[in-house]
């Protein structure tokens, strides 16, 4: 595990609403994070597809970690906005959001995250998000 990993990972523990979504790290590199957790009954809706909820938690965290992959070591980040657009239903056994940064900054990082829906194989995107993040002194 690299030092950038590790720095993520421990961050990422420290995430109650992560934890309690079922939420786990599948990769992190400069700039890209993917999160994904499974879809169960705590996080369905009464139609038995994944929440809204679960998949902008999943997406703007996804995307907030991609921000942070950038900045030094003694950096936060927080949301300054970010906006959803929900295609399809969140139907599969787990979601996962490939946050991305578009373009770093001092003040402002813009970020995009897609989110789909994964059974075995299979990807279907079920939305896609874009907004920015702001450097905070921890």
């Amino acid at each position: 595990m690299t030092d950038l990993e590790r720095r993520i990972a421990a961050s990422f523990a420290r995430q109650g609403l992560m934890a309690t979504l079922g939420a786990r790290l599948v990769g992190v590199a400069p700039g890209q994070v993917r999160i994904a957790a499974p879809v169960t009954p705590a996080v369905s809706q009464q139609h038995g597809a994944g929440h809204a909820g679960l998949t902008f938690a999943l997406g703007d965290t996804a995307a907030g970690y991609a921000a942070l992959t950038l900045l030094p070591d003694t950096s936060e980040v927080m949301t300054a906005e970010i906006k959803i657009n929900l295609m399809r239903p969140a139907i599969g056994e787990r979601v996962e959001a490939r946050g991305e940064v578009l373009k770093p900054g001092r003040r402002l990082i813009v970020v995009k995250a897609d989110v789909l829906a994964l059974t075995g194989a299979r990807e279907t995107l079920i939305a896609t998000m874009l907004g920015t993040m702001v450097p905070v002194a921890p």
